[in-house]
């Protein structure tokens, strides 16, 4: 039976704040499975945390005095993660000069910790399997088996079960990983601990810079708790060291708070909880590709009448209608130009401004500048490198994507 004594000497150690319930029982917990060499699945969303158990877990367990390793198996590219967990040989790959040891021969008796194991290709989570079962794995470019003693601990801040459904991640793998399942709960549903670490971190940031702290009114306080928080920790003191640095000495109300809380693109109001506010990019990108899909279609109609009738006298209307929707159309991100090279006319008038019956069958192409999803894709990672200056940890968040495939992206467009 795990007492409050000791949650509470876990928290002291780890610099953990807060008095939620669920952050008491994910504690608990975890100091419950750390004696026991058990595999453990942490799942929780990004920023609220996670780091600290598998810590919990290990120094609490028989292996604590032997050798912990974080892994983030989101920042790895895929074509070298398999010899970063497992090594390789010389001559395994172009580059290979010389043998390796893996994360798993190194904390051999150990503990090691999957973050984003979610991420890890379809591949390495056979092998990863494989040291599950048996405790046995190859090395990259090797015959030879190997045996390793290690305590796995993994985390991720996606849906396993969905995951699994959509065939992303090997079910028995999923069984293995979660022999015991700890649930980080989010900011949001943490109450008043989201005060607590609100003043932590501002009175943190005025002691270490030596700067006035800022006091936050009752009003601002109500609109902490309301605001959902989807970065959670990690977001609440990014911008609770912003207020402290540009408001120093000053006392925050509801309006200044909101000043600092990011909003969304269409109406600028921040994010509440419970709202259904949210912007949905998924559903304006199908929107605008149902859009094109759409002209295409009428452009088809347009080229049939032409080769049916030869005299398009009748088509002027709708030809006018698809070059209003065409201006009005800015679309998120588009097919790729080859996908969308159908036929487009241009009506010839005489002086009279009367229809001449003459229709040119011109590329779109050679008036229309269209980028491919490609060149989307492109600029938008450039700005958002350009906007966190360079650091891909903080711009793959920003485009709620993995490290890995930030840095696959930024190979593949030649932006190193």
């Amino acid at each position: 039976m795990i007492k409050d004594t000791d949650i509470l000497r876990i928290k002291q150690r780890f610099s953990i704040i807060g008095n939620a319930p669920a952050l008491n029982n994910a504690i608990a917990r975890a100091l419950q499975v750390a004696p026991i060499d058990l595999s453990v699945l942490i799942i929780g969303e990004s920023g609220a945390g996670k780091e600290f158990f598998p810590q919990i877990i290990h120094t609490n367990s028989s292996r604590k005095h032997n050798k912990y390793i974080a892994v983030n198996c989101g920042a790895i590219p895929e074509g070298t993660i398999d010899s970063e967990l497992f090594g390789h040989e010389k001559g395994a790959f172009t580059g290979a000069i010389s043998s390796r040891k893996g994360y798993f021969e190194e904390a051999n008796g150990g503990t090691i910790f999957l973050d984003e194991v979610a991420e890890l290709p379809l591949t390495t989570q056979a092998r990863l399997l494989r040291v599950l079962e048996s405790g046995e794995y190859i090395k990259v470019g090797s015959s030879e088996v190997q045996k390793t003693n290690i305590r796995i601990v993994a985390a991720t801040n996606k849906d396993m079960v969905q995951a699994v459904k959509d065939g992303k991640f090997r079910e028995d793998l999923f069984y293995r990983l979660s022999t015991v399942q700890i649930n980080i709960p989010p900011l949001r549903e943490r109450g008043n601990d989201i005060l607590l670490l609100t003043r932590k971190f501002s009175n943190d940031f005025a002691d270490n810079h030596r700067m006035p702290p800022v006091e936050f009114d009752q009003s601002a306080k109500d609109a902490i708790l309301s605001y959902r928080w989807p970065g959670n920790v990690r977001q609440l003191k990014n911008i609770v060291e912003q207020i402290a640095l540009f408001e120093a000495g000053n006392t925050i109300n509801r309006d200044k708070m909101m000043d600092y809380l990011p909003a969304i693109a269409d109406d600028m109001k921040p994010i509440i909880a419970g709202s259904n506010s949210q912007f949905d990019y998924n559903q304006e990108r199908e929107l605008v590709f149902k859009m094109i899909f759409q002209m295409q279609k009428k452009l088809e109609q347009i080229e049939a009448m032409v080769n049916d009738t030869g005299t398009p006298t009748h088509i002027n209307a709708d030809v006018a209608a698809l070059k209003r929707e065409s201006k009005q159309l800015v679309p998120i991100a588009t097919p790729s130009a080859s996908t969308l090279r159908q036929p487009s006319f241009e009506l010839n008038h005489d002086d009279n401004s009367h229809p001449v019956h003459d229709v040119h069958i011109v590329d779109i192409d050679a008036h229309t500048s269209i980028k491919t999803l490609e060149d989307t894709e492109r600029e938008t990672i450039i700005h958002a490198l350009e906007r966190n200056r360079g650091k891909r940890k903080k711009t793959a968040e920003e485009l709620n994507i993995s490290e890995r495939t930030l840095y696959r992206k930024i190979k593949e467009y030649g932006l190193d």
